[in-house]
């Protein structure tokens, strides 16, 4: 099922040997030598470094503290992953562990039946992470876990910022439309997104309804799917006006996010756009797409989103999500097992260190030395709300037409209007 793991170098090897001496077996007891043979299939989405590297050691600790187990490894490139899921929610054909966001496309799988319910099986796991599992509850129950959890900033290079003459980075729209100004006077591209995914492109609109509704009307609204709030359509207008401002390099409307050299992610990491709007997850992805292996180093910052005028939503809010794991609803036992060991204090201060995310379990902050995660784990832990990814949060229907909605309205073809329209219709409403 598709692309098993055929080799283990040196390298891995000797890192795992290293993770296991730290660890002490904490993965439990379950399975064992006198277990029957057992052969969990994994998917994810670490194509690159660090997480490949890291989620082959997580592999290689499971299976040494599980003899009976065999993990068959397969990364998957982030968007052919979800198209993956979305067929197997139409076949039923899901592998043992795979990639879970949470919100309303996790409630489809659990109507669909598809998904192992966790719940009396990881009370201690949830006492040491918290309100951090929220995502990934329905109904009191629980049918997932993650193993990150950040929010959502810009991205960006402070070299090119100083040749821009950018002193301070932005705190208020005006002040991010004054810097897309001065990196153009300067020769440089402003800011670079992926909008040939999509999502990425439509993150600008989360961000800007976040700030123009109020905390309860955007839990509201994803409770019973209508968006009659005028906020709703203010976050379009908010983004109209943005958009006036040309902030994004040639070709952004087909730029993918992530994949190749001609990704908004590359353009970054390789000093052709001075910003982009990203998730925590972007400086691992960057180091895979960087020409010198690793990115853009002491020159790399992060800021939140700006504030912006005339809005009803906390100043202070963050958008944000995580990655976790699900079983499926047929995996054997093993499966839950590899869930608590992927959120034992020792693997996740390994995550940690890795800096490609922010890790949930109490005690593994330290792992955290990065300045720019350190930066998002303390504005995560002080956010008044976290919003959940609108188009995870609101399910695959109303998110789907939403994120078409707004890459419509980046083309240039759409309105404030037409994207609340294509959400109250996806509703139903």
């Amino acid at each position: 099922m598709g692309i098993a793991r055929t080799g283990r170098s040196i390298v891995a090897i000797a890192a795992t040997t290293a993770l296991l001496a730290a660890c002490g077996g904490a993965g439990g007891d379950a399975g064992g030598s006198d277990g029957e043979p057992v052969t969990l299939t994994w998917w994810h989405n670490g194509i690159d470094e660090p997480l490949n590297s890291y989620f082959e050691r997580v592999a290689l600790g499971f299976e040494a503290d599980h003899p009976n187990v065999t993990i068959e490894n397969v990364p998957i490139q982030n968007e052919e992953l979800k198209a993956k899921l979305a067929d197997a929610l139409a076949t039923g054909a899901f592998p043992d562990i795979f990639q879970q966001w949470g919100g309303g496309q996790m409630g489809e799988q659990v109507a669909a039946g598809v998904l192992l319910d966790l719940t009396d099986d990881v009370s201690s796991e949830l006492e040491l992470i918290g309100g951090s599992a929220a995502g990934w509850q329905l109904e009191g129950r629980t049918y997932g876990l993650p193993f990150s959890m950040g929010v959502e900033g810009f991205w960006y290079n402070r070299a090119l910022f100083a040749q821009a003459g950018i002193e301070s980075t932005p705190i208020l729209q005006e002040d991010l439309d004054a810097a897309v100004v001065k990196l153009r006077a300067a020769g440089i591209v402003p800011i670079a997104v992926g909008a040939g995914d999509k999502w990425p492109a439509a993150h600008y609109w989360y961000n800007y309804a976040l700030r123009a509704c109020e905390p309860d009307t955007m839990i509201a609204a994803g409770a019973s799917k209508s968006f009659s709030d005028p906020c709703f359509e203010k976050a379009g207008e908010d983004l109209e006006a943005f958009l006036a401002t040309s902030p994004f390099q040639d070709g952004f409307l087909e730029a993918p996010a992530q994949q190749g050299d001609t990704s908004s992610a590359a353009l970054l990491a390789n000093g052709g756009a001075a910003m982009e709007l990203m998730g925590h997850w972007h400086p691992g992805v960057m180091s895979g797409l960087a020409e010198n292996g690793t990115g853009l180093g002491d020159d790399l910052g992060w800021f939140p989103f700006p504030l912006t005028a005339g809005g009803q939503g906390n100043a202070y809010s963050a958008l944000g999500g995580g990655d976790g794991f699900s079983c499926s609803a047929d995996a054997p036992p093993e499966c839950v097992e590899f869930l608590k060991y992927i959120l034992s204090v020792d693997v996740q201060t390994d995550y940690a260190e890795t800096g490609a995310g922010l890790p949930v379990t109490q005690g593994s902050e330290a792992g955290v030395s990065d300045p720019n995660m350190a930066a998002l784990l303390g504005f995560r832990n002080k956010a008044p709300y976290v919003q959940l990814w609108l188009d995870v949060a609101y399910g695959s229907t109303v998110g789907g037409a939403l994120n078409d909605a707004i890459a419509q309205q980046f083309a240039g073809t759409g309105s404030a209007a037409d994207v609340v329209d294509a959400m109250n219709a996806a509703a139903g409403g």
